[in-house]
């Protein structure tokens, strides 16, 4: 709930603002983004970022993959074994 009442506060001081400033200081500050987007310091900060969130996704998936077994083994064990390995099989023959 606080999330969105920031997100409209922001946007309505961002409308009040950008209805004072006018179409030509819209575009000045349009083309100046636009620049700095651009930049190779800016491009390369970019990669950095999405590398870094990329690896933080794979960490995240194995550190989920190694434990979810054993976890859901615990809470269901008349399907899962103490470590996660299956000790039924579905109706379509195979192991969840």
């Amino acid at each position: 709930m606080i999330n969105k009442l920031t997100f409209v506060t922001g946007l309505a001081i961002g409308y009040v603002l950008g209805t004072k400033a006018g179409r030509e200081r819209y575009e000045q500050i349009r083309k100046l983004s636009g620049t700095v987007a651009g930049s190779p310091p800016a491009r390369k900060a970019g990669h950095a970022a999405a590398g870094l969130g990329r690896e933080a996704g794979v960490k995240a998936g194995r550190a989920i993959g190694d434990h979810l077994p054993e976890r859901v083994g615990r809470h269901l064990p008349d399907r899962f074994g103490k470590n996660g390995t299956s000790v039924t099989t579905s109706r379509y023959g195979q192991g969840l």
